[in-house]
């Protein structure tokens, strides 16, 4: 990751912080002040018409994805046709013309995966998928601790893309195909080797998934952090070992865990105290815990 990016992450985190403190006029300002972030254009674009639509600024946020989509923008159906921020725009010819022309360009795009091997001996690996908008080199630097734990590391980047630049994990499919990809690129000093499952929010969802499942290839383990759960299998004759979900006990995602009752596929919830949407700042001691 670089400077770029990390300044991107850091303004969409604080614009999102205010737009659900019911400040948008306040995050709107803030995009306006922010440094050039010209790869991620189509994405800023998105969030600032979803900000002038929340103000009741229709006429301001269509011609915000107008402006865009003639530099080349694009955005997934959905968030355009579903987003009630953008509510007031539906039945406008220009709109629909923006949906139709962002149809005709989206497409996915695989990539490898990021490895990397521990300093001394690797006794399993982690497969980590990144979250929703992030990218495998996201992954890389969230998990790993688990470098310092005997552990390869694989992060797979989603190949399904709801803009131009942001990465997510929609398709339990196209999860499973992008992630059987990757396998296909371990090297032959990995090969054999125990399979931990991994990831974080929509990462975190698909991890849970493929350890339930056992697709497209059967993990030893599970680990997930604040996995957005949707719908989960009806069993699993899946023994999993580590088999742990941390969620923060103020992150919006916690009733959607703790209601999905996971005990009872054998999986270990821990609620950690004080900790939000993120990884804890103690996540090496966390993996430590149940990877050592």
């Amino acid at each position: 990751m670089d400077a770029a990016e990390d300044r991107y992450d850091a303004l969409t985190d604080e614009v999102a912080a205010l737009y659900d403190a019911g400040r948008a006029a306040a995050a709107l300002a803030l995009m306006d002040a922010a440094e050039d972030l010209t790869p991620w254009s189509a994405e800023l674009a998105h969030l600032r018409a979803c900000l002038l639509g929340s103000l009741d600024r229709p006429d301001e946020a269509l011609a915000v994805l107008e402006r865009a989509v003639a530099d080349g923008a694009w955005w997934e159906e959905s968030i355009l046709t579903e987003d009630d921020d953008l509510a007031a725009l539906q039945q406008r010819p220009e709109f629909q013309q923006l949906v139709t022309t962002s149809r005709q360009r989206r497409s996915a795009d695989p990539t490898p995966p990021l490895i990397q091997l521990p300093a001394g001996e690797c006794v399993q690996v982690v497969v980590a998928l990144h979250g929703a908008g992030q990218r495998a080199a996201h992954a890389a630097r969230d998990w790993a601790p688990v470098l310092d734990l005997g552990c390869a590391l694989v992060c797979v980047e989603s190949s399904q893309l709801m803009s131009p630049m942001y990465r997510t994990w929609p398709d339990p499919e196209a999860a499973r195909a992008d992630v059987a990809r990757a396998l296909t690129h371990l090297p032959a000093e990995l090969e054999g080797l125990p399979l931990i499952a991994a990831g974080f929010s929509a990462g975190g969802r698909v991890a849970v998934d493929w350890a339930l499942t056992g697709l497209p290839q059967r993990p030893a383990g599970v680990l997930a952090l604040a996995p957005a759960l949707r719908t989960l299998p009806a069993a699993t004759t899946n023994k999993l070992s580590p088999a742990m979900i941390w969620i923060g006990a103020d992150d919006d995602l916690l009733d959607v865990v703790t209601d999905a009752h996971l005990d009872s596929y054998g999986l270990t919830v821990t609620v950690l105290p004080n900790l939000a949407h993120t990884f804890p700042a103690d996540f090496d001691q966390q993996l430590a815990g149940v990877l050592s």
